[in-house]
């Protein structure tokens, strides 16, 4: 794959990197993709995201339900609380509206920088970076694993002010970093680098409603090569501790600034939304 720094320096008129796609291996980026209705997936995607689906067929409803929450937290953050900067790690497949248009529609002058380490995310990465002006985006091919290498990145220094406030935003991509990969020092690591007045917004699938379910699921990712981490209340809580975090505090994201009473997503049952999620904020002046 061709270096994604090179590529961004070359800007969007540039090539675009050579992608190494394992076609043959299930990615979550992908079975995401596949569970939301996407396009960009491929038979060992959907062959694992089947399997799932056998185990625990409200898999998709929890998908979508957190690309709402998503919509809906972004949505708050920049009309509510004045956030102009979003880092979103765990970006996956650009599903419009993405990050950015749902920022830029409060505030052209909003700045984004998407983070992922799937080569389908990068084949698709100029789709985030078709910003309105006057506001930017970037894209960073690194992992979550890895906070250093994103806070060091040029993309993300050129990009965002890290002397002001910050969203991170770390939507269903915390179930896939089991508890020997450090999960809470992860998001630690990054919410420490973030100045007072930044905000956390997280989503985590759970098992508290259908527990048989979702042990199956795990099984399942695990099958494909796919270590998962599925957590209980107290768990997700766990990210949000030293953070103001309003009321509903961590709850079911469709308690959360919940949809409207007509919206087809209002009258999912708690088992077929089974995620946490919640937005906390940093405290201290801004």
């Amino acid at each position: 794959m061709a270096d994604s720094t090179e590529w961004m320096k070359a800007g969007l008129d540039g090539p675009p990197p050579r992608i190494d796609l394992r076609t043959d291996v299930a990615h979550t980026a992908r079975m995401y993709d596949y569970f939301i209705g996407g396009k960009d997936n491929f038979p060992a995607d959907r062959e694992a995201g089947d399997k799932v689906i056998q185990n625990a067929p409200f898999v998709t409803h929890a998908a979508r339900a957190n690309r709402r929450f998503l919509h809906r937290a972004v949505r708050q953050l920049a009309a509510e609380h004045g956030i102009r900067q979003f880092l979103d790690i765990g970006t996956g497949i650009p599903t419009s509206p993405n990050t950015h248009e749902i920022a830029q529609a409060v505030d052209p002058a909003a700045r984004v920088v998407y983070v992922d380490n799937d080569p389908m995310v990068l084949a698709h990465a100029r789709a985030l970076l078709t910003s309105a002006k006057p506001g930017r985006t970037a894209y960073i091919d690194a992992d979550l694993r890895d906070p250093a290498a994103i806070l060091s990145s040029p993309q993300l220094l050129q990009t965002l002010d890290l002397d002001q406030p910050v969203a991170l935003m770390l939507i269903a991509i915390m179930h896939f970093i089991p508890d020997d990969q450090n999960p809470y020092g992860l998001v630690d690591e990054l919410l420490q680098a973030l100045p007072a007045g930044s905000f956390l917004a997280l989503s985590q699938v759970t098992h508290d409603y259908a527990p048989d379910e979702w042990g199956a699921v795990e099984a399942t990712y695990a099958a494909a090569g796919i270590r998962t981490k599925i957590r209980n209340h107290a768990e997700v809580a766990k990210f949000f501790d030293g953070l103001e975090v309003p009321a509903p505090g961590v709850d079911l994201i469709s308690r959360w600034w919940p949809e409207p009473a007509d919206s087809p997503f209002a009258a999912l049952t708690d088992a077929e939304i089974s995620s946490y999620g919640a937005v906390g904020r940093k405290p201290g002046p801004a």
